[in-house]
């Protein structure tokens, strides 16, 4: 995701002892205080509009990171992060953060949640060879088919496809009951735009129909007449993908005028930092990666969502990344070669994770099939109220 900061979101920053351990698996072949570090360089933005994303998950991680350390490193090996300030993610300090942290021997490469911000700091890993993660950008255009057939093998990102996020709200909204939708599209950002397409395609499958169809966009002044035309139609939920300033207008410019259906929204529009007190939020839903609420089903989680006073989710998907790629490196037999390491990320099924169990494709280099939370705001005040995973990820 990119364009405006969540305003108060920037306070998002973000295994069980024995997930770690198995993770972590050291070797008996050497000590990690003898071996060299497996070095993660991270370009990350710490001011700018992706910080409220990219500072969850490194924060996060640099946690998880010290236990798997503690529990002996990877095959004996001890995890290393550096790190370099994209400036807001200017292109040209991208860049230069790319080279200066391949220049200090990053075996791996962590990057931004937005794919367009993070292309300078991908290509730069891609053409020596080093694969590129992203904690949690959210389209499937983190791999080849953005980066090319050969070197887009090389990227991946922990964060959940569009397609199988609005897959997974078309089957929680049917076993609501919720068989009649109405859809706002948020026509900022591919992600927004996917997650509701994806959404429709897997709701009408299930036997759902759409009742009414309006877009809006970031910046241009014009939920609420889409949310006016959208309540002129007898919905059983109204369903979006959308942050920023448009996710408070969306949800209670329909409770302004007296309109309690239930809405439901993706990831985008996780947490309760964004609700407003007149009027306050009722009947909304969003799928998450973990709860914040002291209620996520993992007691790790709820741990580490306490360390680093997370504000949504997304804050899981660092250490996430970080558990997927000890994985790929154990079942490369200890090897960082960046080409190795992706072809044993591209036969993940179900591989766990603290964010769950994920999976990739040779088609899909970001996560499908994950346990999503589901979290409800109900008087301004959230809670998990379900859990959801798709069983089918629509072509879009």
């Amino acid at each position: 995701m990119r364009k405006r900061r969540w305003g108060v979101a920037a306070a998002l920053l973000l295994g069980t002892a024995t997930a770690v351990a198995a993770l972590a698996g050291a070797s008996s072949d050497g000590s990690a205080a003898t071996r060299p570090a497996i070095v993660i360089g991270w370009a990350f933005d710490s001011k700018g509009n992706m910080a409220p994303f990219d500072g969850p998950a490194l924060a996060a991680a640099r946690i998880h990171i010290r236990q798997i350390n503690a529990r002996g490193g990877v095959r004996g090996r001890q995890l290393r992060i550096i790190t370099c300030d994209t400036n807001n993610n200017n292109p040209a300090r991208a860049k230069s953060c790319a080279r200066n942290l391949l220049g200090q021997g990053a075996h791996v490469m962590f990057v931004t949640c937005d794919v367009d911000f993070a292309t300078p700091v991908v290509q730069e890993a891609i053409n020596r060879g080093k694969l590129a993660i992203a904690p949690c950008i959210g389209t499937d255009q983190m791999g080849p088919k953005r980066f090319g057939k050969a070197k887009g093998r090389l990227a991946f990102s922990f964060g959940n496809v569009a397609q199988d996020e609005g897959s997974a709200m078309a089957e929680y909204a049917i076993r609501r009951g919720w068989r009649t939708a109405g859809l706002g599209t948020n026509t900022l950002l591919v992600y927004f735009k996917n997650v509701v397409t994806a959404f429709e395609k897997r709701y009408t499958q299930l036997g759902g129909r759409i009742v009414g169809r309006e877009s809006y966009a970031t910046g241009a002044n014009n939920v609420q007449n889409a949310v006016n035309r959208l309540n002129q139609r007898r919905a059983a939920v109204y369903v979006t993908s959308t942050a920023f300033g448009e996710l408070p207008a969306f949800v209670s410019g329909f409770r302004s005028l007296g309109n309690q259906t239930p809405v439901l929204n993706s990831w985008a529009g996780d947490g309760t930092y964004w609700v407003t007190q007149n009027p306050r939020i009722t009947n909304y839903y969003a799928v998450t990666f973990a709860s914040v609420f002291g209620d996520d089903p993992n007691r790790a989680v709820r741990r580490l969502a306490v360390q680093v006073k997370a504000g949504t989710g997304g804050f899981v998907t660092g250490p996430a990344a970080i558990d997927g790629v000890v994985v790929a490196i154990r079942r490369a037999g200890g090897s960082t070669n960046g080409a190795r390491l992706a072809a044993q990320m591209e036969r993940f099924k179900k591989v766990p994770t603290i964010s769950g169990n994920v999976s990739f494709s040779p088609q899909l280099h970001t996560v499908f099939g994950r346990a999503y939370r589901v979290i409800q705001v109900q008087n301004n005040r959230g809670r998990r109220v379900g859990m959801v995973t798709a069983k089918v990820v629509p072509k879009l």
